[in-house]
């Protein structure tokens, strides 16, 4: 699987911007990735040195709208720290 094929999207939150000061960045990723997987991905797209991947599986949600009601689609999520040397993830810099 392709390292753009296992990192959906980028989550900005206030709890997952917190975490930027300690190099903790927080990724939507593919259900069927594996924490190898993840790091190998994020060091293949930004080009830093992944220390530790955290992963959890974020259930749907009920929705209702009117009398009608559905789930939103569950999710996997990984948490990726960096090691102490290597660079910040530019992308989300941009974002403080």
């Amino acid at each position: 699987m392709a390292a753009q094929d296992i990192i959906v999207r980028p989550i900005i939150t206030e709890k997952s911007m917190a975490g930027i000061g300690d190099k903790k960045y927080t990724f939507e990723v593919a259900m069927n990735a594996t924490k190898v997987d993840i790091a190998r991905a994020v060091e293949e797209l930004f080009g830093v040195k992944v220390q530790k991947v955290n992963t959890l599986h974020v259930r749907g949600h009920l929705r209702r709208q009117g009398r009608s009601e559905g789930y939103t689609p569950a999710w996997k999520k990984a948490v990726v720290t960096l090691t102490g040397d290597s660079k910040a993830i530019e992308f989300f810099e941009g974002m403080m």
